[in-house]
């Protein structure tokens, strides 16, 4: 295993009011809008209760990369004006990634008991929060996106955004059938094990049981202010010869449209996820 790197851009006690805000940074993307009709080179579209993008250079039979992104928890706003809606398509982080170009980005969301629509906040019902319906859509969605569009099952990265960022471990490693779909991972803002959520077993007792399924598999931890570092002090006596890698994003928003700008984090973030696949910088 790689020795454990650390990106930390910004002081430990730099709290998040003091940081910049994501707007004053113009963006340099911009999501595309949903289109109607079969997914194509450039098209972001619904496939079920998913959203997939196929990039610009997509072409029929050949194979690419995956990024599958799981969003945060829907009803969110903030004083900095931060909102999440927790639906796949309010997704940001796998078109910042990539740029729309390279990688096949698919958003899947997290289902309710039934399995027949979409959960807003966490995934299925309270108080018993069954994820047997959102892992058994997320397993299947992925493998049909590679089997039919051309994903590459080598080369499927899972990441996140707040929710997402905890589901990367606590829905990506909840057992071995899911956990082998994954190359590896990229949380942004939380982790799964660093607090106690009101879902069952988000206890650190049963996180560890979880990360013991990570094995050599790499992951990009971020968030905003000093998010990322407080899982790296959670992470680092676990894992110390883990490849995992801890980066502040340098603003204070919880929001992941930084993606979508041009910052140093998201340099670091696009190094790491081509270094993952084995890509080239486009």
């Amino acid at each position: 295993m790689k020795a454990l790197i650390s990106f930390l851009l910004l002081p430990a006690l730099l709290v998040a009011a003091e940081l910049p805000d994501i707007r004053t940074v113009p963006p340099d993307l911009e999501v595309p809008a949903l289109s109607e009709g079969k997914p194509a080179a450039g098209k972001r579209v619904r496939v079920g209760l998913s959203v997939l993008y196929l990039p610009t250079d997509w072409q029929a039979g050949a194979k690419m990369p995956v990024i599958v992104e799981l969003a945060g928890n829907g009803g969110y706003t903030n004083k900095f004006g931060d909102v999440s809606t927790g639906l796949p398509e309010g997704s940001n982080l796998g078109y910042g990634l990539s740029a729309g170009r390279g990688f096949i980005w698919l958003c899947v969301p997290y289902l309710n008991a039934k399995g027949d629509e979409i959960a807003i906040k966490w995934w299925g019902d309270a108080p018993t929060y069954d994820p047997q319906p959102t892992l058994k859509n997320l397993r299947e969605t992925v493998k049909a996106v590679c089997r039919e569009h051309g994903g590459d099952e080598a080369k499927v990265v899972l990441c996140g955004f707040s929710r997402g960022a905890i589901a990367c471990n606590y829905l990506g490693l909840y057992d071995d059938e899911t956990a082998s779909l994954w190359c590896g991972f990229l949380a942004y803002s939380h982790y799964d094990g660093v607090k106690t959520w009101p879902y069952p077993h988000s206890d650190r007792e049963s996180a560890l049981v979880r990360l013991k399924r990570l094995g050599n598999r790499p992951q990009f931890i971020c968030g905003e202010g000093a998010n990322a570092q407080e899982t790296e002090a959670y992470l680092r006596p676990l894992l110390p010869k883990a490849d995992l890698t801890f980066l502040s994003t340098g603003f204070r928003n919880h929001n992941d449209a930084w993606t979508l700008r041009p910052c140093p984090a998201r340099e670091k973030a696009r190094e790491w996820v081509r270094r993952v696949v084995g890509a080239s910088a486009p």
